[in-house]
């Protein structure tokens, strides 16, 4: 039996969904430049992959705390459409481990590492959505898929 992909398609088609795309190009490809440039011999198309969400892997990642590295890491690269989102969350050195990993304008993340013994470990295990202090009053923060709820010292 096949598992479902740790990747999500979101609708691109929706009101006010904005994805990047801009007219950078279709400035450049007509320009009367006495040198002719690379935008005028190249594709049209970007490098960016829109369009997909990848909620389900961070889920999946953080779920795996504690378990085998390479166990965890080979069933999520079956489960996906390209590897590097995984490592996005997931440092292999010393000097990439981060506590917070910011995923999109609100969605925050725990960092994670693979420790000494091959096991999958969460930076900093006491930072919490308690902890978290939303930037601005307008959005929903999310910390590892829970609401932040922390206010900094500030009271109510």
């Amino acid at each position: 039996m096949q598992k479902e992909p740790l990747y999500r398609k979101v609708n691109t088609k929706a009101r006010n969904v904005h994805h990047l795309f801009g007219g950078d190009y279709r400035h450049e490809r007509n320009t009367k430049d006495s040198m002719r440039s690379d935008a005028t011999r190249s594709a049209m198309h970007g490098k960016h992959q829109r369009g997909l969400d990848y909620t389900p892997l961070f889920r999946f990642l953080l779920s795996k705390v504690g378990a085998d590295w390479n166990s965890v890491h080979s069933e999520a690269v079956s489960r996906l459409d390209r590897p590097e989102p995984i490592f996005w969350l997931v440092a292999l050195r010393d000097d990439q481990r981060q506590d917070v990993v910011r995923v999109g304008d609100s969605s925050y993340y725990s960092g994670l590492f693979v420790d000494d013994e091959g096991k999958l470990q969460v930076v900093n295990p006491a930072l919490g959505p308690e902890q978290m202090v939303p930037s601005c009053p307008c959005c929903t923060h999310t910390f590892n898929g829970v609401r932040c709820t922390g206010h900094g010292g500030q009271e109510d």
